[in-house]
């Protein structure tokens, strides 16, 4: 990209709360130092069918793939079960691109080491035509939302040993995995017990103001799924966006209806968008919320996003729902592995139901 399209994409990501980073410095994050002596764990591959993204109109496979990490000790000690943890990707980037940006196994190994209590660790794959569900519930991409809270956790459950209740699992999810954390975690407080979001994007509703006339004439240029895929990385995440938020079966090939029509601001559409962002919905879920044994909130000081984070750690406050927000030095990727290691694992170790696991 040259100067002028980075810039057209970063307001263009700005514009929906997602933060303007291609997706290869994703993955070039920082590894905490090797913990010695730290145990090996068993990473699992494995696929999951999804009843809930079965028939979508995007043709996404209902077939994912989702990463285990089990914990040391899991097969010697075949009694033993387990809290779950379940780690939702950003935007962008699949599973395995996720278990890189964080690298797995090794922070998983280090915080075990470090006095982490273990768990086991499901690392499911989002990615999708426009690069991200959103982790939203659409018939264009599928409902996702329930892919994770339901279908994936029943899968879990039913072939690992878990402690299979909501006291017992975690919710975490990074950028639009931080999204997705919010999301179900708002909606779904009958599933997880403790949830945990990371420079959580895409809080507030948005305006496409930012989206100038070249832009527009891209989006609106495009007739095929193989000319959306060519588009610049900003405008792929306006297609995400809008095939999560304002899906129409109506409208082929991409079944979305976009924000802007004839240069103009398309308020209906702008309405399902806002319906969408939590700093919107959460007062509708208090109660929900209030079930949690643990919330948690962290973002890198150099972050955009930080300022939506911010609004939703005061809206907890507001309410008088315990949150622990978490402003560190750093931008939206370059501390996500050590947050992981030395802060997420253990928020989990101290608040999830660990039962009478032997």
């Amino acid at each position: 990209m040259g100067r002028l399209n980075r810039a057209a994409a970063a307001l263009l990501l700005a514009s929906i709360g997602l933060a303007p980073f291609p997706a290869a410095a994703q993955v070039q994050t920082s590894v905490p130092a090797i913990v010695p002596d730290a145990r090996p764990v068993t990473v699992e591959r494995i696929k999951v069918h999804a009843a809930a993204i079965e028939g979508n109109l995007e043709g996404e496979s209902a077939d994912r793939d989702v990463i285990v990490v089990l914990p040391p000790g899991y097969a010697a000690n075949p009694h033993k079960r387990y809290p779950v943890v379940y780690a939702l990707h950003g935007y962008s980037i699949g599973v395995e691109q996720w278990i890189r940006e964080i690298h797995v196994p090794q922070v998983v190994e280090g915080a075990f080491a470090l006095g982490a209590k273990p768990v086991i660790l499901v690392l499911p794959d989002s990615k999708t035509l426009h690069n991200g569900s959103m982790y939203s519930s659409s018939p264009t991409t599928g409902d996702f939302e329930r892919f994770i809270a339901h279908d994936l956790v029943a899968y879990i459950d039913g072939h690992y040993r878990t402690l299979a209740k909501r006291e017992s699992r975690g919710l975490v999810g990074h950028s639009m995995g931080g999204y997705g954390a919010t999301r179900i975690g708002m909606r779904h407080a009958d599933v997880f017990g403790a949830v945990y979001m990371m420079s959580p994007c895409c809080l507030s509703a948005r305006d496409s103001g930012m989206l100038d006339a070249a832009a527009i004439a891209q989006l609106k240029g495009v007739t095929s799924r193989d000319a959306a895929t060519a588009l610049p990385w900003g405008l792929r995440a306006t297609l995400a966006a809008a095939a999560a938020w304002s899906p129409n079966p109506k409208a082929p090939p991409l079944y979305l209806d976009l924000p802007i029509g004839d240069e103009k601001q398309r308020a209906d559409v702008l309405a399902k968008w806002a319906a969408n962002a939590p700093l919107a919905f959460i007062d509708q879920y208090i109660d929900d919320l209030r079930r949690y044994r643990a919330i948690a909130i962290d973002v890198g000081d150099k972050d955009s996003l930080r300022f939506d984070a911010q609004k939703l750690h005061e809206q907890l406050d507001r309410y008088g729902i315990a949150n622990r927000f978490t402003l560190y030095a750093g931008d939206h990727t370059s501390a996500v592995a050590d947050r992981f290691q030395n802060h997420v694992l253990p928020f989990f170790s101290t608040h999830l139901d660990f039962g009478t696991a032997r």
